[in-house]
């Protein structure tokens, strides 16, 4: 086996989800489930189907994004992978529904971070073995940097 890596885009003002499902039906389920929970975040997404023909998948109610996504799923290569980008919108605003998608086994990642995918290469194909979202600590947060952290989650409403 060889052990790849896989720098991801992730544009300014984007955030990228990175998970692992296994049906074709994942698609439409995955757009059902961002649509019904924020009717405001923009997104793509894109699947690679892993047999029959072996296609990438793709819905999104923003061409930029669904082209995004059909980039990055390309890229990384593996079978039942499947990239959501989004903008307007956070991860945590729903991420709860993409777990509860019953197609979904596993998130790798959901950030707006520098993002490398670590794949697996063998004579069968890909497979995502795991992921590094942004970088290495630099230090422990010191006062200052605690009241920093709570004012930003203050500033984007999820904490009073």
């Amino acid at each position: 086996m060889e052990i790849i890596t896989v720098k991801i885009d992730v544009p300014e003002g984007t955030n990228i989800i990175i998970g692992q499902t296994h049906f074709i039906k994942s698609i439409e389920d995955l757009y059902e489930a961002i649509v019904n929970t924020s009717a405001h975040i923009e997104f793509g997404i894109a699947f690679n189907e892993s047999s029959g023909v072996c296609l990438v998948r793709k819905e999104g109610n923003n061409e930029e994004l669904t082209q995004c996504a059909v980039t990055a799923a390309l890229e990384i290569g593996a079978g039942h992978i499947f990239v959501i980008y989004i903008r307007e919108g956070f991860p945590i605003n729903i991420l709860p529904s993409i777990r509860e998608t019953r197609e979904v086994v596993r998130i790798f990642c959901a950030t707006a971070n520098p993002l490398e995918v670590i794949v697996g290469v063998t004579e069968q194909g890909r497979g995502v073995l795991g992921v590094v979202d942004g970088f290495s600590p630099k230090g422990v947060e010191n006062d200052e940097e605690i009241k920093k952290r709570k004012e930003l989650l203050r500033k984007f409403g999820y904490k009073r």
